[in-house]
């Protein structure tokens, strides 16, 4: 029974939707990854950015905030790369009209 336990909580330990802080990833090549790992990161972060990773790019919808607690930006990735809506707000509030748009691989695409 121990030895069942204890690869139960070993396997939620190193589950990926454990959420981790932004801060405890590092970026190496365009790839993120915990410090300290090899392998890339998977799973949700927390804090000023939040959002999704797979494969150590970060994928699905996010949201980022300014250091004052302000909306900095919402929308969405695919594969490491802005893909749809995005909206990007000034640390007052105000739109950044220039950031704002919809994007397809990165690339803005409209207004």
């Amino acid at each position: 029974m121990k030895i069942l336990l204890t690869i139960l909580f070993l396997s939620l330990l190193s589950s990926p939707s454990w959420s981790v802080s932004h801060d405890d990833l590092v970026e190496r090549e365009g790839i993120f990854y915990k410090k300290f790992s090899d392998v890339p990161f998977s799973g949700k972060v927390t804090g000023r950015y939040k959002g999704n990773y797979k494969n150590g790019k970060e994928d699905g919808a996010w949201v980022i905030f300014h250091d004052n607690g302000q909306l900095a930006s919402k929308g969405n990735y695919k594969n490491g790369k802005l893909d749809g809506a995005w909206v990007g707000y000034w640390d007052d509030g105000r739109i950044v009209k220039i950031f704002t748009g919809t994007y397809k691989d990165g690339v803005k695409i409209s207004d």
